[in-house]
């Protein structure tokens, strides 16, 4: 072989490696730039995700606001008429809006990690990410305070109801003590005995006349409310009564062959505190 024929030879192979090189080289760095658009469509659709899910954790923390805003912006005296049943409401709304705040904070936490699990640093992102973190903490605040005034409210109403209760029940003792006469129905016998009635006048213990005894033991009469009973049975086929309750407050009716006593006019009945009936 000539020396002009081995130089060729080696021309070629060297040519044939370059070529060869450059294919392999080119194959690589089309990978690459395959690899690098792959990276790059996941990046931005990463970030187009991460734009989504801040856009969404700032619409549920605007929510916050708006659900809050009829606690935030009510008067005081209108909260001061908050009623149980309100009140039991307005606890359920805090609840509601704690638990949003519950659920911005889980989404917010699950968006830091996806972002540092991408292994990509962007300070844009970043920014918007500690924005809602600010936001939420401003809306934990708002909820505290709603939360505080919630209860105190709740105390304020409950204190007042208790206020009520008892102004109620004093008052409905006061009615029941006005309502209220002292009753004692017997025979002659029956009532001079227990010194309920007292006899006065006559000659030689005839003619006599029964009148109720000035002082005498409470826990003897039973009770009457002429606010809701205005019929008092006598049980007895003839009585009469002998305190001084106008005859025209009251009538004795018979029914069924036995008397008893009707309140035609309670307020003016009741103005004499006892009513003693004596039966024959």
């Amino acid at each position: 072989m000539s020396r002009s024929s081995s130089f060729y030879l080696v021309v070629f192979a060297a040519v044939g490696l370059l070529c060869a090189f450059l294919l392999v080289r080119t194959h690589q760095d089309a990978a690459a730039l395959k690899a690098l658009r792959i990276r790059e469509e996941a990046t931005r659709g990463e970030y187009e995700q991460a734009i989504d899910d801040i856009t969404a954790i700032e619409d549920s923390l605007s929510a916050i606001t708006e659900r809050g805003q009829g606690l935030r912006s009510s008067s005081l005296a209108a909260e001061r008429r908050l009623s149980p049943t309100r009140g039991d409401e307005a606890l359920a709304k805090v609840s509601e809006l704690r638990a949003g705040i519950e659920r911005a904070r889980e989404r917010i936490g699950d968006l830091e990690a996806r972002l540092r699990a991408s292994g990509g640093r962007n300070a844009g992102l970043e920014r918007l990410v500690d924005r809602l973190k600010t936001g939420l903490v401003t809306k934990e605040q708002m909820v505290a305070q709603l939360s505080s005034r919630v209860d105190s409210l709740r105390r304020h109403v409950s204190g007042l109801t208790a206020q009520v209760a008892d102004q109620q029940a004093s008052l409905e003792e006061q009615r029941r003590e006005l309502g209220t006469v002292r009753f004692r129905i017997g025979s002659r016998r029956e009532l001079l005995k227990s010194g309920v009635v007292v006899a006065r006048g006559g000659v030689l213990g005839i003619g006599k006349t029964l009148d109720p005894a000035g002082q005498t033991d409470e826990s003897s009469y039973q009770l009457l409310d002429t606010d809701h009973e205005d019929v008092l049975p006598i049980g007895a086929e003839r009585a009469r009564v002998l305190t001084a309750q106008p005859v025209d407050s009251y009538r004795l009716e018979r029914v069924n062959g036995m008397l008893e006593l009707r309140i035609l006019d309670p307020r003016a009945f009741r103005k004499v505190r006892t009513l003693v009936i004596v039966t024959a």
